[in-house]
């Protein structure tokens, strides 16, 4: 009998799946509670949704029966003069994932070797193994800093093709300093800066610099701080010799005419949106000071909309149970030295005065 598993590719037969974050409907099925009784800090969202104007601009969108502009080229020109990056330089995708995964496609050949340095953002790895290449790891120091000199001695070993970096990292909330950064760019390799929280670091930004660099990728979203995760919109700024390459191998229509209109409108309303990022930004220096009154919970200092709480002497998991039962949804972790931690996305005061509520009442499991 044929058996269609036969034709599977190795490698993919061989990977583990990503565990994304369950559909809002389903969460709110499992616990048995409406919607809107459900404190949603497991995914990093922006907890104050799409501006009102953003929304007007969906509902008159005129043109969502025809396909998108295969280049989004309005898109693109408004990040060139919100940015101040050039136009040519610029690759809108739907979100950023898209984009790991285009820049792996252009590059990677089977067994050739991709640096990831975790804990970190899940899609890079995953995004190597769905390309066939070998992930090496180099492991985050105990604070969660790079191990720069573990990089440098990997990328003379096992001679890598591109090295992926968050920063603000994801799952910590911590910033690779400039001068790292830079240092890491003398190395002989593609480097890719992931800057989906950098609008809640207040630090400057690497996205000027990839035009004039041969080696430097920059990735953006609009799922954080523009409150458009559902939409799916992000972009990078590339060097120059990659650009012809990277628009044969991107899917035609990659980004919606839904996600393009939202995102224009949401750069036409920076403002709002800054003053959004205050609030959230505050409101990330509020949680953190009462998470430090919980003794058995240490948080980690974020530049990010989350923060990262190791959970001493318990269990972490039976934790995230225990919010869950309270209608309070936080992210857990079972991955090398993250087993004892928790991470909270920061949501509005409310969110917050519920979440330590509900921990003044929990007794952790040992």
């Amino acid at each position: 009998m044929f058996d269609p598993q036969t034709l599977i590719r190795p490698h993919i037969r061989l990977m583990p799946p990503y565990e994304p974050i369950l559909p809002f409907e389903v969460l709110s099925q499992q616990l048995g509670r409406a919607p809107q009784d459900i404190i949603k800090l497991d995914a990093n969202e922006n907890p104050y949704g799409m501006l009102p104007a953003i929304r007007q601009a969906l509902a008159q969108m005129p043109y969502g029966h025809i396909y998108p502009d295969p280049e989004s080229r309005a898109l693109r020109a408004a990040l060139a003069r919100y940015h101040r990056v050039p136009e040519e330089n610029l690759l809108t995708g739907a979100g950023a994932d898209e984009l790991i995964d285009l820049i792996l496609r252009l590059v990677i050949n089977p067994g050739d070797v991709i640096l990831n340095c975790p804990p970190t953002f899940g899609m890079y790895a995953f995004d190597g193994d769905l390309n066939g290449a070998r992930v090496v790891n180099v492991m985050r120091r105990p604070d969660f800093r790079l191990d720069v000199e573990g990089i440098e001695r990997a990328v003379g070993e096992h001679r890598p093709k591109v090295l992926f970096l968050a920063s603000p990292n994801n799952p910590d909330g911590s910033l690779t300093p400039r001068e790292v950064l830079l240092r890491l760019l003398d190395l002989p390799l593609l480097v890719v800066v992931d800057e989906a929280y950098i609008e809640f670091a207040e630090a400057p930004s690497l996205l000027a610099e990839a035009p004039r660099r041969a080696n430097l990728i920059v990735l953006r979203t609009f799922s954080k701080w523009a409150g458009l995760a559902g939409l799916r919109v992000g972009f990078g700024v590339f060097p120059s010799a990659l650009m012809p390459h990277l628009w044969k191998i991107k899917q035609p229509y990659n980004v919606s005419v839904a996600a393009a209109t939202a995102a224009m409108a949401a750069l036409e309303h920076a403002e709002d949106l800054r003053a959004l990022t205050q609030r959230i930004i505050a409101e990330r220096e509020r949680l953190f000071g009462l998470l430090q009154t919980i003794p058995w919970l240490r948080p980690y200092p974020s530049r990010a909309n989350f923060l990262l709480c190791r959970v001493l002497g318990h269990d972490a998991a039976a934790l995230k149970r225990a919010l869950a039962a309270r209608g309070i949804l936080v992210r857990y972790f079972d991955k090398p030295a993250l087993q004892d931690c928790i991470r909270i996305s920061v949501g509005k005061p409310e969110h917050t005065d519920a979440l330590l509520s509900a921990l003044s009442q929990i007794a952790p499991e040992g």
